[in-house]
Order: structure tokens, then C-alpha cells, then sequence
């Protein structure tokens, strides 16, 4: 998963190493200069002898046997998606700029003379210089965590716009491995990735706000990496973060999730909440660690009160487990995502994961933004033991109620609405009414639960803007077995792997070349 993170505008003007591709290619540390004659830059690698390739994308890079550079294929969605985030923000950074520059202009620029400034006669060269020198300049790129220098390299080639792509990674063997990629790659590859021997952490703190998007991709926790890396990046930048497991950003201090912004800190309790949940029917509700006193102008966040909750779950009896905090407010921009998502589908060829991360993107681009958890219809249905409803007829019971739903990019069967777990156990009511079940024996959550009559008599009718038929699916299959991330570089692979052979993307399967070779 991608995350993005908005800086204030700065733009820190940097020398392009593109100026000399030879040199610019080999920079081995950070010490290395760009004053160096051409006639001292280092010859190409020897590019060892009839070795598998990797393509994706329009890159291609050497598949590594020993598994001593790490390389996840798994992570063609991520790195499509990204991809995806970059050129958005390309297209937005540039709208900004040509925003501001023509506030500029017309602040400094008498009102009477605002007409001239389309007077071809009146723009002449005079006026070239200053113009020239306001176009944006090419963003400057970190990949952080390099390896085989795919992901830079497809920067680097599919990406329109961009500047100079730092590749770092600390091991000598995949910095390396990202030369050759690299130089096997051509221009304009060759003239925009620079790979640097370096330990990330320490070279993002030596390089404060000097690269305009950050990408951090690691293998396993991006915790680490994080407060170097918001240094790093320029105002007005992007940082782009993966992270192959969540439950590894959820720390035990909630504090680290607040900014450093006095406008916006004082309201962040609200945006962090308890999760109390039923170990009897899984309801759950939620209560924030803050609460506003309306009294108070200052609109100052103070503790909350004791649990909403009692001590037994209204609906069957049984007793409540509290978790948490969680982060409670939306965490989609739903308007970002739509406009990601157009532009994938305007460039669907260009991306060989389209089919996967289009569904993503769809999937999350009408999620509901106030509902911070998802119901199971499955799970309900196995708490009360009775036949399930379609999702069509779900859907429409809570519509019809006056309540928002949808589902969520992160499981098929998840069901995310604004309704109250009350009014989700009524309309479960009201369905085992029209499909009676069977009583079950001594303190089963289901006898509480069917005991009570409804106070929402639901309606399953089809409601106005319901469920429709999808045009495309929302949870595309993996293209093969075992797809992930398998073992870390540097240890013996385990599971099956490609020997010699040459993988070729495509939206939906994985297709090999005549060469390929199954070994264990």
C-alpha cells in the first residue's frame, strides 16, 4: 500500500548529473563529485554472460539466481501504482506552479499593463530571460531502498517530467546489480539513475529537504525510515511510503501520530478512538480519546468520558474487549484517488498490474470516508446461523433505512456504513423473520439476539443508487501460486523459482519465455 504526504512549496534548484550521463551513471557515494573530467569516469560493469531477464514494465532488469539482490514481483502493483501517484503529482505540482505564477505577475504588474502581458510586441526578448527562469524544474527523486534499482528505473523511463533519480541501498552487491540494470537499460536510464552506496537513514538526515519525492519500499517495517525521511523531502514534496505489513505503524505511543502544526494538534484526540467490540455478536462501537467543550472558544480537545458502552453488549448479553486507539477520521481523499484512478485508465497499457491496481483504486475511490470499520454480512449470518442475504438486498435494507454503505478495497465481503449496530442487527432481524432458523441451545449470542423484535422494520426492496452489476472486477486474482514477497535477499529460496528465464507482465497473468525452467 502507497501513502502520500503534502509539504508547503519549496523548490530547491539542483544540478543535473544528466550533463555528463557517464559520470552521472557511476557515482558511487556520496562523496563523489560531479566536477570530475569525463576522461577519469570509471568503464561500464562486464555484464556477466547469459543471464535471465526480469521485464516489467519498460524496464528491464538481470534476474539474480543467488537471490543476493532482492527482487519481488509480487510488487508490480505497488510499483505500478506508484508510478500511478507520481505522475498525479507531477500534474498537480505543475498546476500549482502556473497558479502561482500567474498570481505573481499580475501582483506585481500595474492593472493597466495586464492587457500587454498578451502583446506579442510588448513580451519580447527582453522579457525571455525572466520567463524562462520560472518554469518549474524537473522534480528530483529518492529511491531510498534500492536493490535492483527496478523501481527507479522505471521512473526513470515511464514517468514524463522527472529530474534526477538517486538510487541508495547499503549492500555492494545489489548496488551493483543496479549498475548493470541500469546501463543494460540505456538512456534515458542511464542518464537520470545515479546509485549510491549509502545507508539510507543516514543519507536522507545529510541530505535535509534536497529531494522533491521520496519513495520508501523496504522489506519489512518502514518505522525506521520515517523520520529521516520526512527531513528529506522538500517542501511542497511527496513522500511515498509502502509498507507489506500495517499492524507494524500502529505503536504503542499514539502520541507519534500527531503533527506539529498548533492549528490542527489541538483536534487530534478526535481523530483517534477506542474500539470496543462484543466477544459474544463482534459489535463494536467507538468512542474518541478527546472530546470538545462547546463552552470553550478555543475549541481545546479535553478527555473524554467514562465508556459509552455498558457493562453487557445491548444485543446479546455478552461482555465487551476494548482495543486501540485507532485513527477514526478518513483516511482517503476520495477526489485524489478519482483523479489517480483517471489517469490510469487514460494510460491503462502503460502499467502491467492496470487490472489490480485499477480495481484498487475503484474500490477505494467510493469508499465511505466516515466509516472507519467494516461488518461482515457472512459474519452476521454465521452469529444468527441463517441463510444470507444477497449484498444487493443488504445494500438496499440500509438504503432504504436512510443509512450510506459501500464496500472496501480491502475485503470483498467487508461492508462499511454509517448505520449503528443497532439498525445492522434490526434489518438481521427482520431477514430471519422471513427465514426462520432454529433455536440454539444454552448462551448462544443468537437466542439474545432474535429475542428482541425489531424497532426498524426493514425494507429489502431495490432502493435508489444501490448496488448495480460491476463493469469490472474489484478483487483480481494473484496471476500465479505463491505470489509475494517470498524470502528476504541473501537467503536460500525456499519455494519455487524461475531459473534462466525471462517473465513477462501483463494486466492479469505472469507469462514466462521459451527458456523457463521450474526448479526447487
Amino acid at each position: 500500500m502507497t501513502l502520500a504526504f503534502g509539504f508547503s512549496r519549496f523548490l530547491n534548484p539542483r544540478v543535473n548529473p544528466s550533463t555528463n550521463p557517464i559520470l552521472g551513471l557511476w557515482l558511487f557515494s556520496c562523496s563523489c563529485s560531479c566536477s570530475s573530467s569525463a576522461s577519469s569516469a570509471p568503464e561500464p560493469p562486464e555484464l556477466a554472460g547469459g543471464p535471465g531477464t526480469i521485464r516489467e514494465g519498460r524496464a528491464e532488469i538481470f534476474a539474480d539466481k543467488s537471490n543476493s539482490v532482492f527482487y519481488n514481483k509480487a510488487q508490480v502493483n505497488n510499483r505500478d501504482l506508484s508510478i500511478a501517484v507520481l505522475r498525479s503529482f507531477l500534474l498537480k505540482r505543475q498546476e500549482e506552479h502556473d497558479i502561482r505564477l500567474v498570481k505573481g505577475r499580475h501582483a506585481e504588474t500595474p492593472p493597466e499593463q495586464h492587457a500587454n502581458d498578451l502583446d506579442p510586441v510588448v513580451t519580447g526578448s527582453e522579457d525571455t530571460a525572466p520567463r524562462e527562469e520560472s518554469k518549474i524544474k524537473a522534480p528530483k527523486v529518492l529511491e531510498a531502498l534500492a536493490a535492483s534499482g527496478l523501481r527507479a528505473i522505471r521512473y526513470a523511463l515511464e514517468v514524463d517530467g522527472i529530474g534526477e533519480v538517486v538510487a541508495v541501498d547499503n549492500n555492494e552487491e545489489a548496488i551493483e546489480a543496479c549498475k548493470k540494470n541500469i546501463y543494460h537499460n540505456a538512456i534515458p536510464a542511464s542518464s537520470k539513475v545515479v546509485p549510491n552506496l549509502a545507508d539510507a537513514r543516514v543519507y536522507m538526515l545529510t541530505h535535509p529537504k534536497e529531494f522533491d519525492v521520496v519513495d520508501l519500499d523496504p522489506y519489512g517495517s518502514p518505522a525506521a525510515f520515517l523520520d529521516s525521511a520526512v527531513q528529506c523531502v522538500a517542501d511542497g514534496g511527496i513522500l511515498m511510503c509502502s509498507a507489506t505489513d500495517m499492524a507494524v505503524l500502529a505503536g504503542g505511543n499514539p502520541e507519534v501520530c500527531f503533527s506539529k502544526s498548533a492549528s490542527t494538534v489541538k483536534t487530534s484526540p478526535l481523530k483517534i478512538s477506542h474500539v470496543y467490540q462484543c466477544v459474544g455478536c463482534n459489535s463494536f462501537h467507538l468512542q474518541n480519546v478527546g472530546r470538545i467543550n462547546s463552552k470553550d472558544k478555543r475549541n481545546v480537545a479535553l478527555p473524554n468520558f467514562c465508556p459509552t458502552v455498558p457493562q453487557e453488549c445491548c444485543e446479546c448479553g455478552h461482555k465487551f474487549v476494548m482495543g486501540g486507539p485507532i485513527w477514526s477520521d478518513p483516511i482517503h481523499d476520495k477526489e485524489w484517488a478519482t483523479s489517480i484512478l483517471s489517469n490510469v485508465q487514460a494510460m491503462s497499457g502503460a502499467y502491467p498490474a492496470y487490472a489490480k491496481i485499477s480495481a484498487v483504486l475503484t474500490s477505494v475511490s467510493q469508499e465511505l470516508v466516515n466509516a472507519p470499520l467494516f461488518v461482515s454480512l457472512h459474519s452476521l449470518c454465521a452469529t444468527l446461523k441463517c441463510t444470507n442475504p444477497t449484498m444487493a438486498m443488504f445494500h438496499s435494507a440500509l438504503r432504504n433505512a436512510g443509512y450510506q454503505i459501500s464496500g472496501s478495497h480491502v475485503d470483498p465481503l467487508a461492508l462499511k456504513t454509517d448505520a449503528p449496530m443497532s439498525v445492522i442487527w434490526d434489518i438481521m432481524r427482520c431477514w430471519v423473520k422471513l427465514h426462520p432458523v432454529k433455536s440454539r441451545p444454552g448462551a448462544d449470542p443468537s437466542n439474545r439476539i432474535l429475542s428482541q423484535e425489531p424497532k426498524l422494520q426493514a425494507s429489502f426492496s431495490q432502493a435508489t443508487g444501490g448496488l448495480v452489476a460491476r463493469k469490472s472486477p474489484r478483487f483480481v486474482p494473484n496471476p500465479e501460486k505463491y505470489w509475494g514477497p517470498k524470502a528476504k535477499a541473501g537467503r536460500p529460496l525456499k519455494t519455487p523459482h524461475m531459473d534462466n528465464c525471462e517473465f513477462r507482465f501483463t494486466a492479469n497473468t505472469l507469462e514466462a519465455g521459451d527458456r523457463t525452467s521450474i526448479s526447487k
